[in-house]
């Protein structure tokens, strides 16, 4: 049986710089060929995001994810970073504005992220 090598990108925005991996789903695939990417990031709560060039539907979308999940919302073609709650959060979970497709994980510290600001250069690279 052959092993699928982990995917592993680096995420630089600001003065952070992490790394996630990402999972063997369709979305991952997609936004592994798409890269390198490079955007502005919009802050929306403990969540940012930015337009991609990838065009995918819902594929198991959830509408509760976790700290340190990478997500593509298909309704904004974005990719998003959910490091805590968001505006429509309930007390105890963490809340996309609609359905995502989680494509990874952080494998650091997500709450680095809260110094990040709104309009902020982000880049996204294989490593």
């Amino acid at each position: 049986m052959q092993e699928i090598a982990e995917r592993v990108i680096v995420i630089k925005v600001g003065s952070v710089m992490e790394e996630a991996v990402l999972t063997t789903s369709r979305t991952a695939d997609a936004i592994w060929k798409s890269l390198p990417l490079t955007g502005r990031v919009n802050t929306w709560g403990e969540e940012i995001y930015f337009t991609i060039p990838v065009k995918m539907d819902v594929e198991d979308g959830r509408e509760v994810v976790n700290e340190g999940d990478l997500g593509y919302w298909p309704a904004g073609h974005a990719f998003c970073i959910f490091f805590g709650q968001t505006p429509v959060s309930t007390e105890h979970e963490i809340r996309p504005a609609s359905a995502v497709n989680i494509f990874g994980r952080l494998k650091g510290d997500p709450k680095l992220f809260t110094v990040v600001k709104d309009g902020e250069i982000i880049v996204i690279e294989k490593k």
